[in-house]
């Protein structure tokens, strides 16, 4: 018995014996998620001090810059945003150049590297 297993808000589990992107799509999941993560939830990165959600990558340079962060320009990789900490630090946050794609593994290196002042939360819990 070889598939996928998807759960439904019911805790309810159905099994997609070879999964395809469409067969994701039959039921409406409670979070509608992406083509690699059916069902994912999504996820909001907050800055913990002020307890601000991060919606832009305008306020995320803001916060960062704040912390000793800034932008590295990489013209070998223009489709990314880099940020490194200081020059004699081989710390770097690397995100894709639209804030469209940032996805929660691009905040959780965020928060590894600023466990202070970043975490990742559900958005029902913001």
């Amino acid at each position: 018995m070889s598939g996928v297993w998807i759960f439904d808000k019911n805790g309810v589990a159905r099994l997609i014996s070879n999964p395809t992107r469409e067969s994701f799509e039959e039921k409406d999941p409670i979070y509608p998620g992406t083509s690699t993560a059916p069902g994912a939830r999504p996820r909001d990165l907050v800055y913990r001090p002020t307890n601000q959600v991060i919606r832009s990558y305008s306020e995320l340079e803001q916060r960062l810059g704040e912390l000793g962060w800034t932008r590295y320009y990489n013209l070998d990789q223009p489709e990314l945003l880099q940020f490194h900490k200081s020059a004699n630090s081989c710390h770097l946050i690397s995100l894709p150049r639209n804030f469209a794609n940032f996805r929660s593994i691009h905040m959780y290196d965020i928060v590894v590297k600023n466990r202070s002042f970043f975490e990742v939360r559900d958005p029902s819990q913001t």
